[in-house]
């Protein structure tokens, strides 16, 4: 199994929960769904960090992979593969955010007021 068949896997998991997070919030309007271009800026901060730190970890040896299952793209030293995981993370994250009930002081704070 290559590294971008594992992480269509998780990247397909990311997908459907976002998109289960968008319909969830047609019904709500728009200022309760996912604020996506907070999620684009992070994304960007989260590949950048990525790609730093993916190419020390590979540049010393505490990672490597095996070079039949790599697509062949790189950014410096780390493939492409290495990167979906974060872009999963991104995505999944917030829309999960939106999807699971409040609890605590965030379900306090937006809760009604007696």
């Amino acid at each position: 199994m290559t590294y971008w068949a594992l992480n269509a896997f998780f990247l397909a998991a990311a997908v459907l929960v976002a998109l289960a997070a968008v319909l969830a919030s047609r019904g709500r309007g728009s200022e309760h769904g996912p604020r996506w271009s907070a999620v684009g800026l992070t994304a960007i901060a989260l590949l950048v960090t990525t790609a730093v730190f993916d190419n020390v970890m590979i540049r010393i040896g505490l990672v490597d992979y095996n070079p039949d299952l790599i697509s062949g793209a790189f950014v410096g030293v780390a493939p492409l593969e290495d990167f979906a995981y974060a872009i999963a993370a991104v995505v999944l994250l917030p829309s999960l955010w939106h999807l699971l009930p409040a609890t605590g002081p965030r379900a306090v704070a937006g809760g009604p007021r007696a």
